[in-house]
């Protein structure tokens, strides 16, 4: 009869040097939807800043701050692909529309209002899912910038 306290500990593994991941542990950047990365509070607010800008000023303020913080944060630099790549993919989606709304002289231009409302659903998500912290990845958009 064995007693339930006599099961020995397991084997401890040697630790890290400082600054060094643990054996196993993901490596924050190098995957950033594979790992624990935990994005800080200033990430998140310029992901959001970026979904936001994309939605109060087009394709040029978050092109502009994605320039600037791409090489700073991995979170950043995702977000800002995602929201650029929904502005392109706005525009593509938008040229058909307006040829059929030239063609028929605007009576076709309520076609053009479910893609619009899309478009600020879409941004809306991606910036409270920026800063909730999440690594969103939008649906449905063509990935042009990868």
């Amino acid at each position: 009869m064995s007693d339930e306290h006599d099961v020995p500990a397991p084997p401890q593994l040697p630790q890290p040097p400082p600054g060094q991941p643990a054996q196993g542990a993901p490596v924050p950047g190098l995957d950033p939807l594979a790992g624990p990365y935990s994005p800080t509070s200033e990430e998140r607010t310029q992901a959001m800043l970026i979904h936001l800008l994309s939605l109060l000023t087009g394709f040029l303020g978050p092109l502009i701050l994605w320039l600037v913080k791409k090489d700073e944060s991995q979170f950043v630099n995702h977000h800002g692909k995602e929201a650029l790549n929904l502005q392109i993919t706005f525009f593509i989606y938008s040229i058909p529309l307006m040829v059929i709304t030239i063609i028929t002289f605007g009576l076709a231009g309520f076609l053009y209002l479910p893609l619009v409302i899309l478009f600020y659903v879409l941004g809306i998500i991606g910036c409270i899912r920026a800063s909730e912290g999440n690594w969103f990845r939008i649906p449905g958009i063509i990935r042009l910038i990868r």
